[in-house]
């Protein structure tokens, strides 16, 4: 369930109920952490920071040394894996096929095509033009995963990239890890991917909205504060990470259908579920569906708001109003 609360009274909730939190750097994008016990917050930050470096090693296709780097260049070939990159992949895998593809990790040639070949503070804002050709992501089902024992292949000329699940899977990872070592109630938000675990505090974790375009940078006029008391949000937006190729503006939410940005009626789509991964599925497929959104995630029983170009809201399920 979630719900609504004055930003004055988030403020003076998270004093009174002594929250500590701290921000730094991670993932190509900004960590937070907020945990109920402040004299744990060096224990539980350890825990967030060894998680996030062992998702950065295996999924990060911006590393020459990654395995997500590996497993691409290995032309078709049986690639080993370590645990942490076949779950990974599954849940990519399985986000594919739940959304019927609409979430798919086999757009990375794409994204390359696009521009976004390296990290994203390294991309160049504006370049010249660039050959706009709609082609379909080669598609997930060409992807093999031997979980038994450990190994995956990836056809040749095929590229994986992690992008629309990693980072919600390691909120996910790195919430469970810091709660289970600090005893407390954390809260781990990884650019708009917020995943909670352990005990929430009195009323539950107040969590505000933004609609910003760059999410690595504090919002200077923050959206509606909602209260969420376990699982995850996610948001997932058109107006960050963009840039200019030959006068066309772009954006790394593809659509899988045509290898091009999703060109929907929605800038952003918060969604709350169970876990971040799955909230963050869901997010992201509602900005490609497009105009039927909100009844796809109706009808999939989801809590969302979704914002248009024009910055009316749509909400759904139980969304506060």
């Amino acid at each position: 369930m979630i719900t609504t609360t004055r930003r004055d009274e988030h403020a003076r909730t998270a004093r009174s109920l002594g929250l500590s939190a701290c921000d730094w750097p991670a993932l190509g994008t900004s960590a937070q952490l907020v945990v109920t016990d402040p004299g744990s917050m060096s224990v539980a930050r350890a825990a967030v920071e060894h998680v996030l470096a062992e998702v950065d090693l295996a999924a990060s296709r911006f590393r020459a040394d990654s395995e997500i780097s590996r497993l691409n260049a290995a032309a078709g070939s049986w690639t080993d894996v370590s645990e942490l990159f076949a779950g990974a992949l599954r849940i990519a895998l399985d986000a594919a096929a739940w959304t019927g593809g609409l979430v798919d990790p086999t757009v990375g040639d794409a994204l390359v095509r696009l521009g976004y070949d390296r990290t994203f503070a390294e991309v160049a804002p504006v370049a010249g033009a660039l050959p706009l050709t709609a082609t379909a992501a080669p598609g997930w089902q060409h992807v093999e995963l031997d979980e038994h024992r450990l190994r995956a292949r990836v056809p040749a000329g095929t590229r994986v990239d992690l992008g629309a699940t990693a980072k919600a899977y390691a909120a996910d990872l790195a919430a469970a890890a810091a709660a289970e070592a600090a005893e407390c109630g954390v809260l781990v938000s990884l650019g708009g991917d917020i995943a909670v675990a352990g005990e929430a505090p009195a009323g539950g974790w107040p969590i505000s909205i933004e609609d910003v375009t760059d999410l690595s940078l504090p919002a200077d006029d923050c959206g509606p504060v909602v209260v969420i008391r376990g699982g995850g949000l996610a948001t997932s937006s058109t107006r960050a990470r963009r840039w200019r190729r030959g006068g066309v503006e772009l954006h790394h939410l593809l659509d899988p259908r045509s290898g091009l940005p999703a060109a929907g009626p929605w800038r952003t789509v918060t969604v709350a579920a169970s876990t971040c991964v799955l909230a963050n599925t869901a997010s992201t497929a509602a900005v490609v569906v497009g105009d039927s959104a909100p009844s796809w995630l109706r009808e999939r029983g989801f809590h969302a708001r979704l914002l248009g170009h024009d910055g009316a809201p749509v909400y759904v399920g139980e969304w506060p109003r």
